[in-house]
């Protein structure tokens, strides 16, 4: 795959998903629907570190930085969902 398709993919890609998460914000404000729209921002965080960044070639380490803390900041926040 050539980089201008490459950047095309994960543009379509970012779009969708951001049309997904404004659909569920929109369902209503269950804990499963919260875990869904993090989901879909976890998504993003994948599709612009591997995709927009090129970091899918990149040690391992900074893609577990960056993928990481997507991944700790939702954990958070559907921890702190559940407490609440």
């Amino acid at each position: 795959m050539s980089a201008s398709s490459t950047l095309i993919f994960c543009w379509l890609a970012l779009a969708m998903l951001s049309v997904a998460s404004v659909q569920l914000g929109n369902s209503g404000a269950t804990l499963l629907l919260a875990a869904a729209v993090l989901l879909a921002a976890l998504g993003k965080a994948w599709v612009i570190t591997d995709g927009f960044m090129e970091l899918r070639h990149a040690p391992r380490l900074w893609r577990g930085l960056l993928l990481g803390w997507p991944v700790a900041m939702a954990l958070g926040v559907l921890l702190t969902l559940q407490l609440w």
